[in-house]
């Protein structure tokens, strides 16, 4: 393996692409140098306040300039970043970082009375960098962050130096209960994602591998979706590896108009999306107004996390034929299982992927599933994967195991294997609902259901949406006598979880029927529930 660190590969960059065009957000634009220098800035800051190598710094950040510049500064400064759902209670927000153990965290300033309520519980971290989103004035427990990046500084080289084996962290909730953080090498990680996305790095190389190469601008990428998940940050990665930029959306609420205003305005070359959930908004903004924009840029659109439909992709080549669309089958802790691509007369199935060569699928004794057998089985990926989930080596054991002698990551996927080595995805788990993107766990909702004093028993499920590929609804048996109102059910879980986590719907049922061990049958619930609401 090569010793790739993302900070190294950057530093590169910079000094070749000077003031080449590096990050835009709206009307602020940085440069290569600029990202580059308000980094350091922000790296020496972190090393003088007393952070410790490879301690955690969190963003807590819409999408931004500051989202990938702080990211930058922990990379240099030898830190680790971790993603901070900004949906979060204020109780997540603390078990997340006290569980990475982040010695900083740079929020959106409208996110400081969130903090205020937990940051006395939180002694490891000694930063807080405010930056300024016109929604208040800097607390003066926290450190404006513009400040500290305008500073003038050297270059920084960090006194315990930098390595492919320094982390990233990417908390993620998955089928997991509470958010684990994967942990990736940056050596790992730099080479899996260059490699998917078109731009490869050698396999056993490093940064000055690379010095003379950044001759002239890469590709301008924009993640429609946040940063905060790995379908809108790992790529931006791969793009400033190759020496491109990054566009983002001023808006905190997606809005397709400004989406397709700034693909026009901004020459954007690829675009994220999270399946339908995107894909449909754009759509109808397009089918409402033909030709009012210019898309000749954009030459394919990324998908990641959640089901992307034939219809909308076939929809999609119809506005622009020429550009391409990939379906990426991954997850948090397990990347590159598999793709799809689509181009104007050739839109793929719903779920359906092409293994990449790492790729697997495996019965429940861990043996291959072969091709076309219609056996339904877990998808299992090998080559570069994580280390692990982060202080949690039980979990990291079930996830990441040894089949034939090598070792794979299994996240919990199934699928089947068609006659032409196919994967037909069949979904997480049993249980797990997928919402817009966002992995929710029933548990964690079935539990907050039923501390209401109306709630007797309570299960939540997923049933299929429209926009968000699944729903969340409660199916709650109440409490003798009681008699259950709905909006308050809801707005009770809500204070308890991130909204997107709160059923949508309630769901009343004279029992939800336990068997003896506790268990219920989840199946049988959301066809109860799909029925209730018309979804079948």
């Amino acid at each position: 393996m090569g010793s790739w660190n993302f900070a190294d590969i950057w530093e590169i960059a910079a000094d070749e692409l000077g003031d080449t065009p590096c990050l835009i957000h709206g009307d602020t634009r940085r440069s290569w140098r600029e990202f580059d220098e308000r980094a350091d800035s922000l790296a020496h800051y972190l090393i003088d306040a007393g952070l410790e190598r490879q301690q955690a710094v969190a963003q807590y950040l819409y999408n931004g300039n500051e989202y990938l510049e702080s990211m930058y500064a922990a990379f240099k400064a030898a830190l680790v970043p971790v993603n901070t759902n900004y949906r979060y209670t204020a109780d997540e927000l603390l078990y997340l970082w006290d569980n990475a153990d982040a010695g900083a965290v740079v929020f959106h300033g409208v996110f400081a009375k969130t903090i205020e309520a937990i940051r006395d519980r939180l002694p490891k971290v000694r930063v807080w960098l405010f930056v300024d989103d016109g929604s208040g004035p800097c607390p003066p427990w926290a450190r404006d962050y513009e400040t500290v990046a305008s500073q003038a500084c050297e270059r920084l080289v960090p006194r315990w130096g930098r390595s492919g084996d320094d982390l990233n962290f990417l908390y993620t909730g998955g089928t997991t209960g509470m958010p684990k953080g994967v942990m990736w090498r940056q050596d790992d990680l730099a080479v899996t994602l260059t490699a998917s996305l078109g731009n490869p790095l050698d396999d056993s190389g490093s940064a000055g591998d690379l010095r003379g190469s950044f001759t002239a601008p890469g590709s301008r990428f924009l993640p429609s979706c946040p940063q905060m998940h790995g379908t809108g940050n790992f790529p931006c990665l791969s793009t400033l590896c190759g020496g491109g930029s990054i566009v983002t959306l001023t808006g905190r609420h997606f809005d397709p108009e400004e989406l397709l205003n700034t693909i026009e305005r901004e020459q954007v070359n690829t675009l994220a999306i999270v399946g339908d959930a995107f894909a449909k908004p754009i759509l109808r903004a397009l089918d409402s107004e033909p030709g009012r924009w210019n898309l000749r840029s954009l030459q394919g659109m990324v998908s990641s996390g959640v089901m992307w439909s034939q219809e909308s992709k076939e929809r999609l080549l119809e506005h622009h034929p020429g550009m391409m669309l990939m379906d990426a089958f991954s997850s948090s802790e397990a990347l590159g299982m598999g793709s799809s691509v689509s181009a104007a007369g050739a839109a793929n199935p719903t779920a359906r992927f092409e293994m990449s060569p790492e790729t697997i699928v495996i019965d429940d004794n861990n043996q291959r599933i072969e091709a076309g057998s219609d056996k339904v089985g877990r998808i299992a990926v090998g080559g570069r994967q994580p280390l692990g989930y982060y202080k949690d080596p039980e979990k990291s054991a079930r996830t990441f195991l040894e089949i034939e002698g090598k070792r794979y990551s299994c996240p919990g996927d199934f699928a089947m294997v068609d006659a032409d080595g196919g994967i037909i995805l069949l979904g997480r788990g049993s249980v797990c609902i997928n919402s817009g993107g966002e992995k929710i766990f029933p548990e964690e909702v079935e539990e907050a259901m039923k501390t209401h004093p109306d709630v007797h028993d309570a299960v939540a499920v997923g049933v299929p949406h429209d926009t968000f590929g699944e729903s969340v609804v409660g199916v709650v048996e109440a409490q003798p006598g009681a008699t259950l109102d709905s909006a308050d059910l809801i707005s009770h879980v809500r204070q308890s979880l991130a909204a997107y986590k709160a059923p949508r719907h309630i769901v009343p049922i004279d029992s939800i029927g336990r068997a003896a061990n506790g268990k219920v049958d989840y199946k049988r619930l959301k066809a109860v529930a799909s029925a209730a609401l018309g979804r079948d």
